[in-house]
Order: structure tokens, then C-alpha cells, then sequence
């Protein structure tokens, strides 16, 4: 069959890669300049890597996304290292990454460390009936089990952080998968994830795929035999089938001919976008810290991210690289400042982070948007998620909305895009069949 995918981000180029290995043609068509969606890169001058746009890593767990890597020949550029994440607390960061300092955690009385350890084991390597959690929220759950020292203390920073004012909304079968595939050590990629999207597409085209970027898709009509697509100033072209990767909004841009059902179930999908200023400075921030939870009643971002604790500054000309990110509702005014209005905000935090820092540490700072960054999961979700086989004969989608109840990233947009690519094999089958 003749294919068409809208995206190349992770998710699209896996779909791309699996159909053309079962024989169909595929055309993947992309907005931007470059491959890899939310896990693209970019790079100053001076840089030996591309850094990613917004913070990425991998886990020991992820296995759709490395056994992508073993096929498309990239093991050898996948590392995985234990870096230090840690939770700010009255003045300073404490590692939470492990047991120990867990039980060392001066922010809680030691028998709610224990309880602590306990309901995150049990969360983690015993319970798997995520069915049930969804039916509550993860604040009520984790009051009742683990205490209401330990839920306001260590998870409601989480959650107000990711959720913001829909923190009280998050289903407790999103905390039970965030906890269940995570591991201490975490993996990154020579070259930046943008070297593992490049290799990808590059593997696509291998198979024969045709990728073109900077090539949005304007209009998209049903026809007799499939979907015909209008890309930039293009002419026409006739698919079979259509796949679609991308927030609910652009497939119903894009098909508003979808029946009303389906539509409502796309509109129903709320999410938080991401706002991630990366700062190079002249010299190291933290003390050796990756990840800094920080709470978003005394901070203005979730989340101080110092790559070079992690990945050596050699990389980058020298430079000590952070991220200052958050998780906000679109219509946050972060998404209409300029970044030097905002990065003026930012300053006191670093100041606070670290005393002796000072603005002429900073040598260059950038600034990068998302709307669409993470589905709002309230409770009994599940039924709420459209399936990637729309209504429509031919027409598909994938998105981070249908990888519930697990976190969005890197991994499962490639376990997502490669099980679209079996459902539409599969429609391809009984395609042939029924034409036969």
C-alpha cells in the first residue's frame, strides 16, 4: 500500500520504519527543519553534540526504544550512567535516588521514610492492577497509604509541578507507571537523541521511505480510495492509508470530517505544554546535581536540570548546560514572554540555588515552546482515549495521549508508532484481500 505519515517525530519514524519493512511505500512529511519531534536538538557553535530542545533521557526499563536502537545499529551509542536527583528541601537539594538516601531524608519523621519506601516498592515490583488505581486519585491514594506527611512532602510537589492546578486530578494509575518503569541509572545517546532520530530516519530511508521536511501538510480529503494530501505548495498526492502522529487538534484540523463522536473524544483531551529555558554558563551550578525537584510555591519552574552533571561539558565547548523547565496550561503567560523577560525571572532561583552565582556566568541562553507536552490523566482515563484506528477506512493517529497509562517519551512513542504500523498492516491485509 501507498502510506502517508504526518510527523517525524520518534513515534511517526517508527511507524515509517516497520511499514517499509513489510512492503508498503511511505512518505513521511515534516513541519520543521528537522527529524525527532519533541526529542530534536540544536546546536550553538562550538558544540561537538547536539542538545536536545527539552531534557531527555532513557531508562534501563525503556525496551521498545533499545531494541529500536540494536536494529537500526546504534547500541554502541547508547550509555547508561546513575546520575544524582535530588529533592529541594528548606534550602538545599537531597538525593532521592536510592534507599539510603531515602532513609536519610531529613523532610520527614523516619517512619514515614519508611512508609515512603515501602508504598514506592509496592508500587513498583509488586502491584500491576493499574485498572484499579485509575479509579482514584494519586493524592487521595497516596495519603491513604503512605500518610499525609509523606503525600505532601514528596508527591504533591510531583504532581503540582507536572499538573499544576490539575495536580488533585491525577489519576493514581499515572503515578504507579511513573514509578514502575524508572530506574536509578539513565541513558543517553553519543551525539544527543537528535543523532538517534537522525539514524532512524536514516534506516527509514534505507528501506526506501521518502522524508520530506519542512513540508507542512495543509489539506487533507477523503476520496473514493484513500486520503489525498496537499503538503506546502505541493500538488495533490493519493494515499491508501494515512497515520497522523501529533496532538488531538491537528487531526481534527486536519479530517474535521471525522464523526462527531471521535471529535468529542479528541476534544476531551486536555494537556500542559512545555516551557524549557537552556542556560550555558561558565561554570558549574549545582554540586554535582542532575535533577532538582523544586517546589512551584517558592520557585518560578519545575524542574533545575544540569545536563553537564551528567554528559561532560568536553561536548560542548566547555560549557555548564541547564535547563530551566515547566509544565504549564497553554494559555500561561511564559508562552508569551521573550526570553530575556523571562530568563530575568528565572535569575533569583539560580541565585538561590547557588549563592555565588552571578549573571556574567552566563555566556548565551535559549528559549523553546511546546504546546502540546503532557496529557492531563484525570480519573478512570482509559475511557476517555480515542483509538489509533479512527471511524474512517485509512485513517489512523498516534500520539502521547494513547500511551496511557505510562509516562510520554522517547520509548513509548516508539512502542506507540511500531503498534500503529501492525494495525495498519493489518488493515493493509484485508485490503488486498477484499480488492482480491
Amino acid at each position: 500500500m501507498k502510506i502517508a505519515v504526518v510527523g517525524a517525530g520518534i513515534a511517526g519514524l517508527s511507524a515509517a520504519y516497520d511499514l517499509a519493512g513489510q512492503g508498503h511505500s511511505v512518505t513521511v512529511y515534516e513541519a520543521s527543519a528537522q527529524l525527532g519531534g519533541l526529542a530534536s536538538g540544536f546546536r550553538d557553535s562550538g558544540w561537538e553534540w547536539p542538545l536536545e530542545r527539552f531534557y531527555h533521557h532513557i531508562f534501563t526499563t525503556d525496551h521498545a526504544i533499545i531494541e529500536l536502537t540494536n536494529e537500526i545499529g546504534m547500541r554502541d551509542r547508547l550509555f547508561f550512567r546513575a546520575p544524582v536527583t535530588a529533592q529541594w528541601w528548606r534550602g538545599r537539594g537531597y538525593a532521592l535516588d536510592g534507599v539510603l538516601p531515602v532513609l536519610r531524608f531529613p523532610g520527614l519523621p523516619f517512619i514515614d521514610r519508611l512508609r515512603f519506601g515501602l508504598t514506592a516498592f509496592y508500587l513498583k515490583f509488586v502491584t500491576r492492577n493499574w485498572q484499579k488505581l485509575e479509579r482514584v486519585t494519586a493524592m487521595s491514594w497516596t495519603e491513604r497509604f503512605a500518610g499525609q506527611r509523606v503525600a505532601q512532602v514528596i508527591w504533591r510537589p510531583l504532581l503540582e509541578g507536572k499538573f499544576g492546578p490539575h495536580a488533585d486530578e491525577v489519576n493514581m494509575a499515572w503515578l504507579w507507571a511513573r514509578l514502575r518503569a524508572r530506574s536509578f541509572k539513565l541513558g543517553y545517546f553519543r551525539g544527543g537523541f537528535q543523532a538517534f532520530a537522525d539514524e532512524l530516519g536514516a534506516a527509514c530511508c534505507r528501506r526506501g521511505v521518502q522524508i520530506f521536511l519542512q513540508t507542512p501538510v495543509n489539506v487533507v480529503t477523503r476520496t473514493t480510495n484513500g486520503w489525498q494530501i496537499i503538503a506546502s505548495q505541493s500538488l495533490p498526492v493519493e494515499f491508501d492509508a494515512l497515520l497522523v502522529t501529533g496532538a488531538p487538534g491537528l487531526l481534527a484540523r486536519l479530517v474535521p470530517s471525522l464523526p462527531a463522536s471521535y471529535l468529542g473524544q479528541l476534544r476531551q483531551l486536555h494537556s500542559m505544554g512545555a516551557v524549557v529555558m537552556t542556560i550555558a554558563l561558565r561554570r558549574p551550578l549545582t554540586d554535582g546535581i542532575y535533577w532538582l525537584n523544586l517546589p512551584k510555591d517558592e520557585f518560578p519552574f519545575l524542574a533545575l536540570v544540569e545536563h553537564t552533571n551528567f554528559i561532560e561539558p568536553v561536548h560542548y565547548g566547555g560549557d555548564h548546560l541547564i535547563y530551566c523547565g515547566d509544565y504549564l496550561d497553554p494559555d500561561h503567560e511564559y508562552f508569551r514572554l521573550d526570553a530575556q523577560t523571562l530568563l530575568e525571572r528565572f535569575l533569583p532561583a539560580l541565585r538561590r540555588i547557588n549563592p555565588a552565582f552571578q549573571p556574567d556566568w552566563i555566556r548565551a541562553f535559549w528559549l523553546h515552546r511546546e504546546t502540546y507536552a503532557q496529557p492531563i490523566v484525570p480519573v478512570n482515563h482509559s475511557r476517555n482515549i480515542p483509538p489509533i484506528t479512527t471511524p474512517l477506512s485509512g485513517l489512523y493517529w498516534a500520539s502521547m495521549s494513547q500511551v496511557y497509562p505510562w509516562d510520554r517519551g522517547t520509548n513509548y512513542a516508539v512502542e506507540l508508532g511500531r503498534r500503529a504500523a501492525r494495525i495498519i498492516h493489518e488493515y493493509a491485509d484485508q485490503h488486498r484481500y477484499a480488492v482480491r
